[in-house]
Order: structure tokens, then sequence, then C-alpha cells
């Protein structure tokens, strides 16, 4: 699931929805698989999932972890 480095703006929805499948909690190991395995920041890579979770290609890739994603991002910003 590497993406080269650089193509920060061309990771698709899925590849994001996907990886946040894989890796559900935040912690220190998921911040190092987002940098060795994106090539993201974490700070970026949670940017990107956020904007991917509200797309339909993002829905139509995986409809639980962007509805999970969005609702987390709604509760978060109360």
């Amino acid at each position: 699931m590497s993406v080269a480095p650089g193509k920060l703006e061309t990771v698709r929805p899925e590849i994001l929805l996907a990886f946040e499948q894989a890796w559900p909690r935040h912690d220190g190991t998921k911040e190092m698989a987002i940098r060795d395995e994106l090539g993201l920041t974490p700070a970026r890579f949670y940017q990107l999932l956020g904007r991917a979770a509200r797309t339909h290609d993002g829905i139509a890739a995986n409809p639980i972890t962007a509805r999970r994603v969005r609702e987390r991002m709604v509760s978060s910003s109360r």
C-alpha cells in the first residue's frame, strides 16, 4: 500500500480509507506507518482522510470506515 513520496495530492480516497481501516487506533506505531507506507505526515494524512471520507469515491470504496471517520470529525468538533 505504499505511495511514492511527493505524490501527496494523488493519494486516492480508497487507499486512505483502507489504511485507516487497517490502523483504526491512533498511536505512535500508526504515525510511523503513515510516514513509511504513505509518505505523508500524520497531520496531512488526517486532512486528506477527512476529505476522502466525504467524497463519493471514498464512500463507495469503504462506506463503513468513511462513516466512522465523518462521525469522529463531528464529535471532535463539538
